[in-house]
């Protein structure tokens, strides 16, 4: 830092700051940064990277029962991508954990804690194989959806993170879409397992982007990366965006979105639907889903047992 920059308030660094992303600049790790910007991002950064790791168990689940060695090696490459990601972005968070003295290890044992949430989609079961395909089409459809959404962030090492991220996501969408084309194709027992699948997961799809908005208390989330140029859309019309998208597919497939009150509203240019219980939300989200404790202790398990491997490699780095 020079002796200019250190004599600035701290005011004049936040205008300048500011000045730097309204101008559509990208902020870098070791560039002054104001602490809410900070722990945005670290929270944001955090939770994705972590859900890319809890993300690949539902599928991981399926490894052993996929109805083919194709399908078999084609769930064991999105899981194998899912945990690349999660490592990916992880490091990107490392960098901005620093001056916390806090590292990737620390994240994970937030996650045991409790400290550290991962995304509520990821706390549910995966009952059926159509289940698994479910995650791939319309799961991973809502990330890509959110994702590209901060291809533009202000924070360089993200936006760039997510241009690898969000190209392999296609492939994982599609892949999903063919295991779910494969069933649609099939018998009347398979076409019912895709509606099956399609009530498990609507909720929770609903649930995928967030609450509209927060409570009357204070400004959310969502304000704040929007604020500060991290995403352009808010949870809603994010989800607006994931209907306009995937309920023409969904209904191609002579599928029955399980909401009666569904509908487009011509006057209003939106998707009207059943808000989806948003106290199991928090519960969710306070790691009381249905398979929240058990992916967990399985994250758990393997973080303690493969702990020899860090310290090993920690050892050749010294």
């Amino acid at each position: 830092m020079s002796i200019l920059e250190r004599e600035l308030t701290e005011q004049q660094h936040l205008e300048q700051f500011i000045g730097r992303i309204e101008a559509g600049e990208k902020i870098e790790a070791d560039d002054w940064m104001p602490e809410e910007y900070r722990t945005t991002l670290i929270k944001l950064i955090s939770m994705h990277g972590i859900s890319e790791i809890m993300g690949a168990l539902p599928e991981k689940e399926w490894v052993p029962k996929a109805p083919s060695l194709r399908r078999k090696l084609g769930i064991m490459a999105k899981v194998q991508d899912e945990m690349g990601h999660g490592q990916l972005l992880l490091r990107v968070a490392e960098d901005l954990l620093k001056p916390y003295g806090k590292d990737r290890g620390d994240l994970m044992i937030d996650l045991f804690n409790g400290d550290l949430k991962f995304h509520n989609v990821f706390h549910m079961e995966t009952k059926t194989w159509a289940d698994a395909g479910l995650i791939g089409w319309l799961v991973d459809g809502a990330a890509i959806i959110t994702q590209t959404n901060m291809l533009g962030a202000s924070y360089g090492p993200y936006a760039r993170a997510l241009q690898r991220i969000c190209a392999e996501e296609v492939f994982h969408a599609q892949h999903g879409e063919a295991i779910i084309m494969a069933l649609a194709e099939g018998t009347e027992e398979q076409k019912a397992m895709i509606q099956e699948a399609l009530n498990g997961w609507w909720e929770a799809l609903l649930m995928f982007f967030g609450p509209a908005s927060s409570n009357t208390t204070g400004s959310s989330k969502q304000d704040v990366t929007i604020k500060y140029k991290i995403r352009t859309s808010t949870n809603e019309e994010l989800r607006q965006s994931f209907f306009t998208k995937y309920i023409p597919r969904i209904l191609s497939l002579g599928l029955t979105i399980p909401d009666p009150t569904f509908h487009f509203d011509e006057e209003q240019q939106l998707w009207v639907y059943q808000q989806p219980d948003w106290n199991y939300f928090k519960q969710i989200t306070r790691n009381n889903g249905p398979r929240s404790q058990a992916r967990l202790n399985l994250r758990r398990v393997s973080y303690e047992t493969n702990a020899w491997v860090r310290d090993a490699l920690s050892a050749t780095a010294d």
